[in-house]
């Protein structure tokens, strides 16, 4: 497996947003469309092997695993700024931790893993995708992240970006198969897009990157991600706990974007992963989008440590 190092551009970052802690830890009142309640997605997904459910349940016990110590519950305990539905997700999602050849080594909470302290005195890496959703037109879906989030808040970046969970049908490295599984819930989750509208057969891994990002001097990003592509018309209903603003661009639209960022108009922030795709790779890959050759430019033997 090789290590490509590209140059990181300048990345554009934004100090967190303090938000008035919530009442409830449920997810607000955003729910999914109720065709989306009636019936449940359907997926593709292939049941995992008795081998990964077998080394699931041993690791179970890895020193790696976090049970959240009452050290870093008091840590949450001085974020009253967090909202409630992001404090919740810090400490129930599980983050699969990986070496910097992607061999799963653990897990540890999204809280500890997002910490910049315990990613420098750690070197806490951990697993991540970002998927980019093209319609019928070719153009791509953004995001605007919601002004909630603990890393990023309020920056503008590709269609998804999260984690794969510590979880059997995440932990698959099939064909990516854990890391699909992983896009398709989590475009529910965000944008409301229903599982039949994302195949996880439809989705195609590009390439690996590693990077690593801080957000506001505590809290900070250390992946190795996933690029996820996949061409479908799908319905939209975005959650506002997630996203506050999704569009769709053209090639010319990003560039104009890209030029805002770079000048700094209206307070426009790119988020540092998202500006390193589109530095290093987007637009030679929209070619192949837009042709039908995407699988040509898939190289998932490489992992492009950008630093």
């Amino acid at each position: 497996m090789s290590l490509a190092r590209i140059s990181i551009p300048r990345l554009f970052l934004l100090k967190s947003v303090p938000t008035s802690s919530r009442t409830t830890r449920l997810r607000s009142s955003w729910t999914p469309p109720r065709s989306q309640l009636l019936s449940p997605p359907t997926t593709t997904t292939t049941a995992p092997s008795l081998a990964l459910r077998t080394a699931f349940l041993s690791s179970l016990s890895s020193p790696r695993r976090c049970l959240c110590s009452s050290t870093a519950m008091g840590d949450a305990a001085v974020d009253a700024g967090m909202d409630e539905v992001q404090r919740r997700l810090m400490f129930e999602d599980e983050c699969i931790l990986v070496d910097e050849n992607d061999r799963v080594v653990g897990h540890d909470t999204k809280y500890n893993c997002h910490l910049m302290e315990k990613i420098e005195a750690e070197n806490l890496l951990h697993r991540a995708f970002s998927v980019f959703l093209f319609n019928s037109k070719y153009e791509l879906l953004l995001q605007q992240r919601s002004a909630t989030k603990v890393t990023f808040p309020l920056v503008w970046t590709n269609t998804c970006c999260s984690h794969p969970l510590y979880r059997e049908s995440e932990l698959i490295d099939q064909n990516a198969l854990g890391v699909r599984n992983a896009a398709q819930r989590k475009l529910l989750d965000e944008l409301g897009i229903p599982a039949e509208d994302v195949p996880v057969d439809q989705f195609t891994p590009l390439g690996r990157m590693l990077y690593k990002a801080p957000s506001d001097g505590k809290w900070g990003e250390h992946e190795l991600d996933y690029l996820l592509f996949i061409v479908r018309d799908v319905n939209v209903h975005p959650n506002p706990d997630e996203v506050a603003d999704i569009k769709y661009v053209n090639r010319e639209e990003l560039k104009e974007l890209l030029r805002k960022a770079d000048a700094g108009e209206g307070g426009l922030k790119l988020s540092p992963w998202f500006r390193l795709v589109v530095d290093n790779f987007l637009f030679k890959w929209w070619d192949h989008v837009e042709k039908g050759t995407i699988q040509e430019a898939a190289d998932m033997k490489t992992i492009h440590k950008l630093t």
